[in-house]
């Protein structure tokens, strides 16, 4: 997995194949499914213009192609707090090591690149998957903001997980166990899950 920016010419045509006619992918995220290749193409412009968001795009080596995107925003660069958001995983992908290899490497970069102390994952309080995957990921888990926001005409309570740079180094060492190509069997089953690998290393400190 390489994380790149996104660009609409070079990853546009890609994203769109993966997920055109899976309108379920768009379920919790912020606009709703586009519903030809033009809007498609709009939504990815705006998005790698958008002046206080920088979005990543998700190259998985095995496909040899775009297979998702995400972003970091709210930034807050004199606290030293950023969020991941905005995270659209293709069909292709979705329960994959790839994506967590793509989660893994943008949470690298904001704790060892970045510098910053606190990451944030939010999420619909009725996004049941995305509230298991940051804990899965190794998120803690921080409240729930009732009425926070209106999305598609509809209410939605905000659950808040983050993860703190005294977190990392055993989240870091929890990924780098859970993505050694020894923690998979032949038939590609994990040997150890990561939220198992997250709680060890917990206990550990």
């Amino acid at each position: 997995m390489t994380l790149l920016p996104l660009d609409p010419d070079a990853h546009a045509q890609s994203l769109y194949e993966e997920v055109r006619g899976r309108d379920e992918v768009w379920l919790y995220l912020f606009e709703p499914p586009p519903s030809t290749r033009a809007e498609f193409d709009a939504l990815i412009c705006r998005k790698a213009a958008h002046p206080e968001r920088t979005y990543l795009t998700m190259m998985d080596h095995t496909l040899g192609q775009a297979a998702g995107y995400a972003c970091y925003l709210r930034v807050d660069e004199p606290h030293r707090s950023i969020e991941v958001g905005d995270i659209l995983f293709t069909p292709a992908i979705q329960r994959t090591r790839a994506a967590t290899e793509a989660m893994y490497l943008m949470a690298k970069h904001v704790f060892e690149d970045l510098g910053y102390r606190r990451y944030e994952w939010k999420c619909n309080d009725l996004n049941a998957p995305s509230k298991r995957a940051a804990s899965r990921l190794g998120f803690q888990f921080e409240g729930v903001f009732r009425q926070h926001m209106i999305i598609k005409g509809r209410n939605r309570d905000t659950a808040w997980f983050a993860m703190l740079d005294s977190d990392w180094p055993a989240r870091k060492q929890a990924f780098e166990r859970w993505l050694d190509p020894a923690n998979f069997d032949a038939a590609g089953r994990q040997r150890a899950a990561l939220s198992a690998l997250n709680h060890a290393q917990g206990e550990r400190r």
